[in-house]
């Protein structure tokens, strides 16, 4: 198959032929139909991640259908159409039987701990835990973003930050997982403030529900305040100058959300936490037990992800998108896909 190889840190990958996945008993591979580029991707490619062993395959969000079945593995065809959490559960360990599958001790996640999505085909492990089956309406671009940056901001908007109608929410950075949690907390009836330092960005925002958009800067905190303050914050970039300024304008008894990765680390007012009774949660991903609700919304036409992708490219326009990213993240999602359009030459 081909797939987008990185060989060093930093360096621009390449595409090249390599071995294809064979399923493990319990698992299966599928046949990528598309899969997204995220900036998780990017700091694995920086050599953030520790569980990252070159060389490396990238990918984590991704749809498609079964093309091989391991053994042990009942109630899943050949030609399924299927979409996987990023977070790949074990199934039998105290935290999964609890229902909890997104901080099983024993995960993996394709693109991280093994070759991922930015190939034709991709293994994926504990089939029976983690695959979600597609409804027929709903097309393989949009899937593919349903494995990470949506249904993280789903879980983290809905169920971690327990956002009702009426509250005012902020979320720092449109990249694809704020520009998801914009418009799940606008589908819910809050106030929705979006922030981010891109003006096309904040563009895309206003149009998903935003009632607020601001562009960063120092001063983004008394203009907050001067909209009544947070109920809700969620840093969805990484960073620890957001960190400060959401937490700075949160009401007392606010709640931060902590989705975007901090690698370099951060620095919390503890005593700031306590005198406002505030909550920092993190999120992280969604188990695919959880699916079904946003699935409903999705299909009703109260949440539209397909209006997230921006752009989609080829396998062989990857690494110059994945590179592309030291310099920002682009507005909205870019969709990979992996297969040439029926009737073009295979590379």
């Amino acid at each position: 198959m081909r797939a987008v190889l990185v060989e060093q840190y930093g360096v621009p990958p390449t595409v090249v032929d390599v071995a294809a996945p064979e399923p493990e008993p319990g698992g299966v591979v599928l046949k990528v139909e598309a899969t997204g580029l995220c900036r998780s991707d990017w700091h694995g490619w920086m050599g953030h991640d520790p569980d990252i062993v070159l060389p490396h395959v990238p990918g984590h969000e991704l749809a498609g259908t079964i093309a091989a079945i391991g053994t042990g593995v009942s109630g899943w065809q050949v030609g399924d159409r299927v979409t996987t959490p990023f977070i790949c559960a074990c199934g039998t360990c105290e935290q999964c039987l609890s229902g909890n599958q997104q901080v099983c001790p024993n995960q993996v996640q394709p693109g991280f701990n093994y070759w991922g999505s930015f190939a034709e085909y991709v293994a994926v492990p504990y089939a029976e835990v983690n695959l979600v089956r597609l409804p027929d309406s709903l097309d393989f671009d949009t899937a593919a973003g349903l494995g990470c940056r949506f249904a993280t901001s789903f879980r983290a908007i809905r169920q971690v930050g327990r956002v009702t109608a009426g509250e005012t929410v902020v979320v720092f950075g449109c990249g694809g997982v704020g520009l998801s949690a914009v418009m799940i907390a606008a589908a819910l009836g809050a106030r929705v403030v979006a922030a981010d330092t891109n003006p096309a960005a904040l563009e895309l925002a206003r149009s998903y529900g935003a009632s607020v958009v601001l562009q960063a800067s120092p001063q983004i905190v008394d203009e907050i305040r001067a909209l009544g303050g947070a109920h809700v914050t969620m840093d969805a970039l990484g960073s620890n100058d957001i960190v400060q300024q959401a937490l700075l304008a949160l009401r007392p008894r606010g709640r931060h959300l902590q989705v975007g990765l901090l690698p370099s680390g951060v620095q919390l007012d503890v005593g700031r936490l306590i005198g406002q009774e505030l909550e920092w949660l993190g999120s992280h991903g969604m188990p695919a037990h959880a699916y079904p609700e946003m699935l409903h919304l999705v299909a009703s036409g109260n949440l539209n992800p397909a209006a997230l992708i921006t752009r989609t490219i080829t396998l062989d326009e990857t690494p110059t998108a994945l590179a592309a990213l030291t310099q920002g993240t682009p507005p909205g999602v870019t969709v990979i896909n992996p297969w040439p359009q029926p009737g073009a030459p295979r590379p």
